[in-house]
């Protein structure tokens, strides 16, 4: 089976993963990749797919989506298919580019902010307080100069020519960070449907991890990949 590469997203680590392996239906194999402190998207994906197998699935969430792009776009022989996960195909808006500049200007990193944290999920994941301690913690594991470096990333300059692999778009309905009409273009630059899963916030890998799998799956399995 053809190996399936996972991209975590901002300030997130490989076990943004954990869940969705050990509900991921068996004999499916894994390989799963750091975003780094690169100082552009095209850099990520050159360290990334140097380090990958001949041939693989990639499957990227939120900013990782970005990276997957750029592999593909660079790398295309290597991609047997393509997955995004709750990403966009746009810049940062102003407010989000705004408040990303202030905080590496103060220099100061504690981790994510709960505040930030809790915006990012569906309300019904609010008061989980193990979920929200998981992410804060792949945040302070990365660090400050992680931080930093993926703060200042520009997201665009990606190259956007037709792909011959399959493409699979899947955003979350209830999803504040990117909207389904960021989904719903990314769709048409692609020309696939884009898959919904509802009730779930952003991190849809952490909160509905048995759904994206199955989905994900699914659509492997169809394509024979």
């Amino acid at each position: 089976m053809t190996p399936l590469v996972l991209i975590p997203g901002f300030m997130l680590d490989e076990t943004l993963w954990d869940d969705f392996i050990d509900v991921y239906p068996p004999g499916q194999t894994f390989c799963r990749v750091s975003l780094g402190q690169e100082e552009s998207i095209a850099g990520m994906a050159a360290r990334i797919v140097a380090s990958l197998p001949e041939r693989f699935v990639l499957a990227g969430f939120s900013l990782g989506g970005y990276v997957a792009r750029a592999i593909a776009e660079t790398a295309p022989e290597k991609v047997a298919g393509l997955v995004l996960i709750a990403t966009s195909l746009r810049e940062d808006s102003y407010r989000q580019r705004e408040r990303l500049d202030a905080a590496v200007l103060s220099g100061e990193f504690r981790g994510i902010s709960p505040a930030a944290i809790r915006h990012s999920l569906h309300p019904k994941f609010h008061d989980d307080t193990a979920l929200l301690g998981r992410i804060r913690e792949m945040g302070k594991r990365l660090g400050p100069e992680v931080f930093r470096a993926q703060s200042l990333l520009k997201r665009g300059g990606i190259t956007v020519r037709e792909l011959t692999c399959p493409v699979l778009i899947i955003a979350a309905g209830e999803d504040r960070l990117r909207s389904l009409s960021e989904a719903a273009e990314l769709s048409e630059l692609f020309r696939c449907p884009a898959e919904i899963i509802e009730g779930s916030g952003h991190m849809i890998p952490l909160e509905k991890p048995r759904e994206l799998a199955q989905m994900i799956s699914n659509w492997i399995s169809l394509n024979g990949l």
